[in-house]
């Protein structure tokens, strides 16, 4: 393995790094922001509606992952799945913050920050707490909200550059 020692490869290296520890904070401000929010739902929510107009607050709790599906799987193999793709997407996290795309990385932390989450949430007790619900939809939270913007953004960005990461021009050689 070899090193860059250059001023050039000391830049990106340190860049790489602040983009690591943006998308860490980001991903660690959902887990928190996610996580506190379950707790508050979990003693206020007990037994009793909020009504919020297109949302109401209405505890529920998912063995399975997205939609339900998993629910009648065993609670470990669930969280042993969902903590193995988190695992991937966290990998994939710290690869892209290599490259300059900061928009990828983005939406990358946000699906790694809600997918953290819903780990440490099923971790506890097999299950997912849900809050949100809009009775159109199933009942869902604040990670999932997260890990589907994340994805989103991944799509846009990845229609914008034609799936390229910025920087990357090994198509344009000629």
């Amino acid at each position: 393995m070899s090193v860059d020692t250059s001023a050039g490869g000391s830049a990106r290296t340190s860049a790489a790094f602040l983009r690591r520890v943006v998308a860490g904070t980001i991903a660690a401000s959902v887990v928190a922001v996610d996580l506190s929010a379950k707790a508050w739902a979990q003693s206020a929510l007990q037994g009793r509606v909020v009504p919020l107009g297109p949302v109401d607050l209405r505890l529920a709790y998912n063995p399975g992952v997205a939609f339900s599906v998993g629910a009648s799987a065993p609670a470990g193999i669930v969280l042993a799945v969902t903590a193995l793709i988190t695992v991937a997407v966290a990998v994939f996290a710290w690869r892209t913050a290599a490259t300059p795309d900061r928009g990828r990385l983005g939406a990358l932390a946000l699906v790694l920050g809600g997918a953290v989450a819903n780990v440490v949430d099923r971790g506890r007790d097999g299950v997912v707490t849900d809050y949100l619900h809009s009775g159109w939809f199933p009942t869902f939270n604040l990670a999932d909200t997260a890990i589907v913007v994340g994805a989103g953004l991944l799509v846009l960005s990845s229609l914008r550059h034609g799936g390229a990461s910025d920087g990357d021009d090994r198509g344009a050689q000629a």
